[in-house]
């Protein structure tokens, strides 16, 4: 019984036999997802929000304005993570029966502090492209000023050149 290495293409690929003649005879791609859709199972939104944590079901531990100082609050949960982790320590060995509160007011603990760490993922992004744009530029100038150093340079050997040929 003979197998095929690879499947055979999908139909669909008949549709575009005169794309090298002409490209406009492809079909046109499908228009983007908007709004919420179905994969493996999955409920997915094309909007990019981050749920609040009451949305969650995870109590709040840093205050809910919109000031938030982030360094203090990330500073704050960080302390209580590490007295929450010795507590869980010394229940462990006190009480080994009521370990599961504590690892529900670490979970707690670390819900909040990735929640703190994503809301600051979009000042990231924008950080991240300043950077990569102003060295982009600083590149483009560097560029620039070795094209210009070659000119020169050219441009002096062709004297050079003339002066030579001129004197013979």
């Amino acid at each position: 019984m003979a197998t095929a290495t690879y499947p055979p293409p999908p139909p669909y690929y008949r549709l575009y036999k005169d794309y090298s003649e002409n490209p406009n005879t492809a079909p046109q791609p499908p228009p983007p997802i908007e709004g919420t859709y179905i994969c493996f199972g999955g409920n997915y939104t094309t909007e990019d929000v981050l749920p609040s944590l009451e949305e969650q079901g995870v109590p709040q531990l840093y205050p809910k304005d919109s000031n938030v100082d982030y360094k203090k609050e990330l500073r704050s949960l960080n302390r209580e993570l590490q007295l929450h982790i010795l507590e869980l320590a010394d229940v462990l060995v006190e009480r080994p029966s009521q370990y599961a509160k504590r690892i529900g007011d670490i979970s707690s603990i670390f819900k909040n502090l990735h929640h703190l760490l994503n809301s600051l993922r979009p000042h990231q992004a924008r950080a991240t492209l300043i950077h990569i744009m102003e060295l982009q530029i600083q590149q483009r100038k560097q560029a620039v000023e070795d094209i210009k150093r070659r000119r020169e340079e050219a441009q002096r050997l062709l004297k050079d050149a003339f002066v030579t040929l001129d004197g013979q």
